[in-house]
């Protein structure tokens, strides 16, 4: 299991995502200070590191890292869009740059792509009775049959599959499919469940693979 850091002040932010990290399968260590992560990203395979710390600037810390560790992929994380920051940034040592606000599809996407190229990984293919999900290739089986799945509804899946035999929350499930800025109604999901269960060949009130706990969430039964 890849262990990544994220060094970030914002402790909402920094919840949010090691949250939704934990629940990809990584082992996640937080930070809020240049002090703190200066001590902490020796042993981690990745680092998440935002430029705005209250004791320092995050490109220094970057410059550390990299000087330090230089097989280490870093990933900027900040509110800096302009151009001169992000060749700051991959100028000093980052392998990649991600400008708040994100998707956290997307940024475990590009955390994926750095551990493959450094050879540290979580599991990519994912079995759950005759279930299997290969989220390298961003495709599912039943039986060793191929389904159909919308991007939104591979990545439903995989989540559920992430923590299969465990509730996931609506909230939670909204958040790390969409993203935290999601305002919408949350019946989007119950759409999106509904298509997976059909492409699943599940007829509606027949025994599902998924359970709805009302009010709460969903199960990925295992």
């Amino acid at each position: 299991m890849a262990s990544l850091l994220i060094v970030e002040d914002d402790q909402l932010i920094a919840s949010s995502l090691s949250r939704g990290l934990r629940g990809a399968g990584y082992e996640v260590e937080v930070a809020t200070s240049v002090a703190e992560a200066t001590c902490s990203y020796s042993e981690v395979d990745l680092v998440l590191c935002d430029l705005g710390l209250p004791d320092g600037d995050g490109l220094d810390l970057i410059a550390e890292m990299a000087e330090a560790r230089p097989s280490l992929p870093i990933i900027a994380l900040t509110a800096r869009a302009e151009e001169a920051d992000v060749v700051s940034g991959l100028t000093v040592g980052a392998v990649d740059y991600v400008v708040k606000p994100f998707r956290l599809a997307e940024l475990q996407a590009r955390i994926a792509a750095q551990l493959r190229r450094t050879g540290s990984t979580t599991a990519q293919v994912l079995e759950i009775g005759d279930l299997r999900i290969d989220r390298d290739a961003r495709r599912a089986f039943v039986s060793g049959a191929e389904i159909e799945l919308r991007p939104r509804e591979f990545d439903l899946l995989t989540r559920l599959a992430l923590d299969a035999g465990r509730v996931v929350s609506r909230e939670v499930l909204m958040q790390d499919v969409w993203d935290e800025h999601w305002w919408g109604s949350t019946k989007t999901l119950d759409v999106h469940m509904n298509g997976i269960r059909r492409k699943l060949g599940e007829a509606p009130g027949t025994p599902s693979r998924i359970t709805a706990i009302r009010g709460v969430g969903y199960r990925l039964e295992t």
